[in-house]
């Protein structure tokens, strides 16, 4: 039967979100942690980006290494030649890529001033995907962008010509979040039907729909015969709206009626990592969770009301849809409130030896302390933020690779 898959674009398009961004090291603890949770892949990064090159390079040798065994690091770029190969010579490992074109008459027109359209959108997006093949890539995505504004006679050609070229995905982007779930569903299974392909969701959440869409578009891949891939960014974090927020997808898979019976819910998904990914994502984004964010707000499980709060009492299962312990809650937290040492710039030998002590790292000597602490002096520089528990914990575990990452030079 066919499966759906999660590919979280946190690390492109939720980076992509106006006024805010990450810095490379909290782009790669993101990688970290939806390794940690399962996740099929990241599309973490744009290859052919300049600033991006050491941090791409850094990840995929941590991908080398096994530190991210569980997740395949997929690139993102335009569907054009000139994109590909400027990717593979900044990025010479790479070996995911989506390739990005407009399928709309709407945009072919607003965007190309009608100077690009059809046979030549077609034909741009096939020369990409075979020099993508022939400069190393192990497996190529199609992204049809404007998707639920195109034409679906047009995007089942686009789907067959990227397949004929070894495409191995076509990605449905519902740009604007213009699709409903209805709609959504019914296109994305006569595409299946019609392509005979897997089939990849991107939703946006412009009319609050993008969670409800992703998982409705996948069950019409799935009836229609193909796997499903649900794009997400942790707690939907994204452009204008947002996207689909990882756990509301998984959650819905989980436990909506109509879907959790159909057993949909992605293999090897650790759901209690998500708590603590969720939190690391606000603090690194700068962005509070929002009281009554699904799963992990502040109010996703407390009771007031006397009915709710007697019936919660008396068996959770009256008002709670599935247990906080799943998403890892529940464990008190507790904030020093006496002496307090960092780490940061302009940290000095003893006290950040007294903060990796409390991590319960040590070093083999003051060399290799002083090398540790000189990195973590530039990574405080480089979030411009106190790093965090995982963060330290990485730079001590990685240093070569922490040292890339945080070498952006123009």
């Amino acid at each position: 039967m066919p499966q759906i898959y999660i590919i979280d674009v946190t690390n492109r398009d939720g980076v992509q979100t106006s006024q805010i961004g990450l810095a490379k090291l909290e782009k790669t603890l993101i990688n970290v942690y939806l390794n940690d949770m399962g996740i099929f892949q990241s599309e973490f990064g744009f290859p052919f980006t300049h600033h991006e090159t050491n941090y791409l390079n850094a990840n995929l040798e941590l991908a080398e290494i096994g530190s991210l065994s569980m997740i395949k690091l997929e690139g993102w770029a335009r569907g054009i030649v000139k994109d590909v190969e400027l990717s593979f010579k900044l990025v010479p490992k790479i070996k995911h890529l989506n390739l990005s074109i407009s399928t709309s008459p709407l945009m072919w027109e607003l965007k190309f001033s009608g100077k690009i359209a059809d046979e030549k959108i077609i034909k741009s997006m096939t020369d990409a995907v075979d020099k993508a093949y022939e400069l190393g890539a192990e497996s190529v995505a199609i992204n049809a962008e404007d998707a639920s504004r195109s034409e679906l006679d047009f995007l089942a050609k686009f789907g067959k010509a990227g397949k004929e070229h070894g495409a191995k995905r076509l990605r449905y982007c519902d740009t604007l979040g213009a699709d409903s779930p209805n709609s959504i569903y019914e296109r994305l299974k006569s595409l299946a039907e019609n392509v005979k392909m897997p089939l990849e969701l991107h939703c946006h959440n412009d009319l609050g729909m993008a969670v409800a869409c992703s998982v409705e578009g996948a069950r019409g891949a799935i009836e229609g015969g193909q796997d499903a891939y649900i794009n997400t960014t942790i707690n939907g974090v994204g452009e204008r709206a947002g996207n689909a927020d990882l756990l509301s997808v998984l959650l819905a898979l989980k436990y909506a009626h109509g879907l959790k019976d159909a057993n949909l819910f992605p293999k090897n998904i650790k759901l209690d990592k998500i708590w603590a990914f969720a939190k690391y994502a606000s603090y690194a984004f700068g962005i509070p969770i929002p009281i009554n964010q699904v799963g992990v707000g502040r109010n996703a499980f407390a009771h007031e009301s006397g009915i709710h709060a007697d019936g919660a009492l008396k068996n959770r299962r009256n008002y709670e849809l599935y247990d906080y312990e799943e998403l890892g809650r529940g464990e008190p937290e507790t904030v020093d409130t006496g002496r307090l040492i960092t780490a940061g710039e302009y940290s000095g030998i003893k006290g950040f030896r007294n903060v990796y002590g409390n991590l319960e790292v040590e070093f083999k000597d003051d060399a290799e302390a002083t090398k540790i602490l000189e990195l973590v002096r530039y990574a405080n520089v480089h979030t411009q933020k106190p790093l965090t528990r995982e963060e330290l914990l990485f730079v001590a575990k990685y240093p070569e690779q922490a040292r890339k990452i945080m070498t952006v030079t123009p």
